[in-house]
């Protein structure tokens, strides 16, 4: 992404946190605050965002559990520029590293990621199959959007990399891919706990939250759903009450 302008100017958790964002392509938006709210961090917890964006999610835990070392790894630079400028002026210390989640170990131990050294990771990686899905032609929406075949096996192999035994990830992605997301952390992750998040309650799920544990071995446990609006399209207010970063999702509290 070479142009990032115009910017916009946007509040999120009830105008506690304000994000400067790019008007046109990825957008931060409501998968960003879920995603936040189901992870289980508590202060003092070294916690990294991958694909970080502007840095919606990583930002949003900071806001809801202050003290936790955040980290901010997006592959931009221009996009990585803005979550530096969000960090400093939501008044939240962060590190900002320019990085492919799909680098080496070395590439991560080199930005001050070793392995076995984070207590929590969260993501939003790339989830449109690029064999089902139009790419975008705004260059850094499809970069943000568009999954390449093994994108998300190699996310989860970095994920449990740099986790300590024990840590977790939490990660948002598209319900239909429900296998994938599994066969993905098939191997070094246990323990999942998958929430469903559906549109209303007449419609199938379009997100999943799904919670895991690097050496887990508890099995899978499939939460209750997530209704963004009840029958007459109004939001819930638990769920306005999340989105307002007023309380977190039970999955927090695995």
């Amino acid at each position: 992404m070479t142009d990032i302008e115009p910017i916009t100017e946007d509040g999120f958790l009830g105008g506690r946190l304000r994000l400067r964002q790019p008007k046109r392509g990825h957008r931060a938006g409501h998968d960003a605050i879920l995603l936040a709210a189901a992870t289980a961090v508590k202060a003092g917890d070294r916690v990294v965002d991958f694909g970080a964006g502007v840095g919606a999610a990583g930002l949003a835990v900071a806001c809801r559990v202050p003290g936790v070392a955040l980290a901010l790894v997006e592959i931009d630079p221009a996009l990585a520029a803005l979550a530096r400028h969000n960090a400093a002026t939501n008044g939240v210390g962060a590190k900002i590293v320019v990085l492919d989640v799909a680098s080496s170990a070395a590439n991560f131990a080199a930005a001050g990621l070793p392995p076995d050294s984070a207590d929590a990771v969260l993501t939003n990686p790339p989830f449109n199959d690029a064999g089902r899905h139009r790419a975008s032609p705004d260059a850094a929406r499809s970069l943000a959007h568009q999954a390449e075949t093994g994108t998300l096996t190699a996310w989860m192999l970095a994920a449990r990399r740099v986790l300590k035994p024990g840590g977790r990830l939490t990660l948002i992605w598209r319900a239909e891919a429900l296998a994938e997301v599994l066969a993905a952390l098939d191997k070094g992750f246990g323990s999942l706990t998958v929430l469903p998040v559906h549109p209303d309650p007449m419609s199938a799920a379009i997100r999943i939250i799904v919670g895991a544990v690097k050496g887990g071995r508890a099995p899978l446990r499939l939460g209750p759903a997530l209704l963004l609006n009840d029958d007459q399209g109004v939001a819930p207010a638990a769920v306005q009450a999340v989105l307002r970063g007023e309380r977190a999702l039970p999955l927090s509290q695995s």
